[in-house]
């Protein structure tokens, strides 16, 4: 089975990109299930409820999130009707939403999803590790195949979360960063690995927010309202194909698509 995961869906050049590529990925591929972390897909900062339907409609399964899904207040609403719209799984007791989801494939498959946010450089939460671990051992009872979202900022976290998990999830890739990293690989025991799946959005941009805004707060120190940027949509994301028997990846491949 093929499963594609893409990379933080960032403004209206993301949902763009999602429109140009997204299918014919799909087809040429021969996917079976999508992934997409989409926390900054509504203006570039959070999710709301037109948004997250044209992204379901468009071809995504699944929707994983990260720090910036509060950004728009109705996510408060949202993510308890929505299940196939995650928040990380390792926010306090009471946080509306759920971390993880069970789904089928078009072949029939069960594939379990489950979201989870990084404590280095982020706000502190619980152990993301412990709290995977924990929630893996629930999946597992229904499936062996499990994509793991782990949204956070330093690399070495990503990895060290690729290592602790390889041979207990089919897949680990890393969200948040907006830059994709050219490490994607199979770790020993059958875990596809990338630390950062990159941005599904604006490439004439600093990770999704316009350059001139961000060359004038590096060169002034001043601070200045961030806007999206919306030119160059690019499409980044990666396909792991993975046994549907034991829950074993066997390639990873990384994607960087551009209508330019």
């Amino acid at each position: 089975m093929k499963v594609l995961f893409l990379g933080d869906i960032v403004g209206k050049a993301g949902r763009r990109a999602v429109e140009l590529f997204l299918r014919r990925v799909q087809e040429e591929h021969d996917v079976s299930f999508t992934i997409a972390n989409g926390e900054n897909a509504a203006g570039g900062f959070g999710v709301t409820l037109p948004v997250v339907e044209d992204l379901f409609s468009a071809g995504i399964d699944v929707i994983t999130t990260g720090n910036h899904v509060w950004d728009k207040r109705e996510a408060l609403q949202l993510l308890p009707k929505e299940h196939r719209l995650l928040r990380p799984l390792n926010y306090p007791p009471g946080t509306p939403g759920v971390g993880s989801v069970v789904m089928k494939d078009r072949l029939g498959h069960r594939i379990g999803v489950l979201n989870i946010e990084g404590r280095v450089f982020m706000r502190p939460q619980d152990c993301p590790f412990r709290a995977a671990e924990d929630e893996i051992r629930r999946l597992r009872e229904e499936t062996p195949v499990i994509i793991v979202d782990f949204h956070a900022e330093a690399t070495s976290e990503k990895l060290a979360m690729g290592w602790y998990l390889d041979g207990k999830v089919s897949a680990v890739f890393g969200t948040h960063t907006h830059v994709q990293t050219a490490d994607e690989r199979i770790l020993p025991e059958g875990t596809a690995y990338i630390t950062d799946v990159g941005m599904t959005g604006p490439s004439e941009s600093v990770i999704g927010v316009k350059k001139e805004i961000i060359l004038r707060r590096f060169l002034t120190s001043m601070p200045e309202r961030f806007e999206t940027a919306k030119d160059g949509p690019q499409f980044q994301a990666v396909i792991a194909d993975i046994d549907p028997e034991d829950g074993r990846a066997a390639s990873i491949i990384r994607l960087s698509l551009s209508d330019r």
